[in-house]
């Protein structure tokens, strides 16, 4: 049987990280105050740092929330289409929609090299999208929609394409005429890339 502690516990964490994205999107890392996290998710900051040692921690689970969504919602769009050549034109249609919100800009794009570092950063995004990107290029190699290459070097090619259109997109003015273009860029690269 789980005590009522743990069944308090998750509902407390969750509200937490989820006030969490909601100021560290709003204000940033830096004017995101943790009394302030601790309000709107209506708990004392000592039941905030009885679930996270400090800002950091708050911020690396707000992180993991945001991709552990953006992973799900791939994954949704990834699985309604039809060929391994849909399937990840879905996931990259789906992704570039993504990279329009201002969680994902915020707190993926922006905030986390500089809070987390760059490399706990890219370490943390090889645990989330880019094992979905991995993913879709294995299975169109496998198919043999794609040429022939190694798969992980390809899908590290293709991963650093789209993470530089997700800053491209976040810091443009125009947001949305800045993800059509990438997309068109990033298709036109994976369509040299297919075999007829």
């Amino acid at each position: 049987m789980r005590s009522r502690r743990l069944d308090h516990a998750e509902p407390t964490r969750r509200a937490l990280v989820d006030s969490a994205v909601e100021l560290f999107t709003e204000r940033g890392y830096a004017g995101a105050a943790l009394d302030e996290v601790a309000r709107r998710a209506r708990v004392t900051k000592g039941a905030l740092y009885h679930h996270f040692g400090g800002k950091q921690a708050l911020f690396e689970a707000a992180f993991e929330a945001v991709e552990t969504d953006v992973v799900a919602r791939l994954g949704r769009a990834m699985g309604e289409a039809g060929s391994p050549w849909e399937t990840a034109k879905a996931g990259l249609r789906a992704f570039l929609e993504v990279c329009l919100e201002p969680a994902y800009q915020r707190i993926v794009v922006h905030e986390a090299p500089a809070v987390m570092g760059r490399n706990r950063s890219r370490e943390a995004d090889e645990r989330f999208t880019f094992g979905v990107v991995r993913q879709a290029i294995a299975g169109l190699v496998e198919t043999g929609e794609l040429a022939d290459l190694p798969v992980d070097a390809l899908a590290r090619v293709v991963f650093g394409a789209l993470s530089a259109g997700a800053t491209t997109i976040a810091d443009s003015p125009e947001p949305h005429s800045a993800k059509i273009d990438v997309e068109r860029c990033v298709e036109y690269v994976l369509e040299g890339l297919r075999r007829r």
